[in-house]
């Protein structure tokens, strides 16, 4: 997972912050921040976060990497 700045698929921007994982299931999860609005905090499934969507008729990821706006990266988890 690169942490940075991703793009979702109806258009709004992300930066992805870190990746942890839920303390009972061990699942991966991303956690991200909206670049607009009030700029809130969000957690999603790394599984969901990566995944394809159809929208508008065309198979697409749900989030889409734009550029590295970090040092680091999360490949070891």
């Amino acid at each position: 997972m690169q942490l940075g700045l991703y793009q979702h698929f109806k258009g709004n921007y992300y930066q992805v912050l870190s990746v942890c994982i839920h303390s009972e299931t061990l699942e991966k999860h991303v956690i991200y921040q909206a670049l607009y609005g009030d700029y809130n905090l969000w957690v999603r499934p790394l599984s969901m976060f990566e995944e394809k969507v159809v929208y508008r008729d065309k198979e697409q990821p749900r989030f889409k990497f734009i550029k590295n706006t970090n040092t680091g990266n999360f490949d070891k988890h």
